[in-house]
């Protein structure tokens, strides 16, 4: 049952159509079932020549956690044909794509562990980047139960990273305060201390959630930390912009 259904939901990742949830069929599903769907869908594209490039978190602020009544984050897998290349999101092969602002992490050593620590991760950071993440659930009316979007890799669909990178040392990474923009007009704001109080501690959770069943964060991989605001929905046409304050700003086209 779970390769079967891991192999749909990788069906759909792949051609952008949109499915009915999971939960409607197998309403006995757990989270934990969940996670180990999430790893053989995307098993199906790393062996598809579409290789693991980091991680995302989920559900990082406590306000959304509390929404969905869970008291921890979610996870989700990056791979290499999510990174956008250049800051043009072409509609084709989305359902209903969402752009949210994010502080990213990229490591130069791997972390493992139920007892890593803020400063484990802080010496295992090889810089930071300020992010665009496009999530697009695959489930009809980006409606469904979190064992529904942990299955459908957090709503994983597409991202893209800053060109300027930071040092670790560079600012108060929980005090970035973030405007984006649609089409010229604010629409939402935040601070990155909404991730979780801190960034980091996004990246702290992940190894620890990943440990407790044997997964590490590689040496090279890219963390997207959570969203800083709510998730834009966009549309052909349309043009976001991110301002991270103090650091570089980012924008996204989005095309037919």
């Amino acid at each position: 049952m779970i390769t079967e259904i891991a192999n749909k939901i990788y069906l759909h990742q792949k051609n952008g159509e949109e499915m009915d949830k999971i939960t409607n069929h197998y309403p006995e599903l757990n989270v934990s079932n969940a996670y180990e769907i999430q790893k053989v869908s995307i098993d199906y594209a790393i062996k598809n020549g579409d290789p693991l490039i980091g991680w995302k978190m989920g559900l990082t602020s406590i306000a959304k956690q509390k929404s969905v009544n869970v008291d921890e984050p979610i996870y989700g897998r990056l791979t290499q044909s999510m990174e956008l290349q250049t800051s043009v999101l072409k509609m084709e092969g989305t359902i209903h794509p969402r752009v949210e602002p994010e502080i990213a992490f990229v490591l130069n050593k791997p972390l493992f562990g139920s007892d890593i620590t803020a400063e484990d991760v802080w010496n295992a950071t090889e810089y930071i980047v300020p992010a665009l993440e496009v999530i697009d659930s695959r489930y009809k009316n980006f409606s469904f139960t979190l064992t529904d979007v942990v299955a459908d890799n957090a709503s994983s669909s597409k991202f893209i990273l800053g060109e300027k990178t930071y040092s670790p040392t560079y600012t108060a990474w929980e005090q970035i305060n973030v405007e984006l923009y649609k089409n010229g007009e604010k629409v939402q704001s935040g601070v990155s201390s909404d991730v979780l109080n801190h960034p980091v501690e996004s990246v702290v959770k992940l190894v620890k959630m990943i440990s407790k069943n044997g997964y590490q964060l590689d040496a090279g991989m890219i963390i997207l930390t959570g969203g800083i605001t709510e998730a834009v929905h966009v549309g052909a046409g349309d043009l976001i912009e991110a301002h991270f304050e103090g650091l570089e700003n980012m924008t996204l086209r989005v095309e037919k």
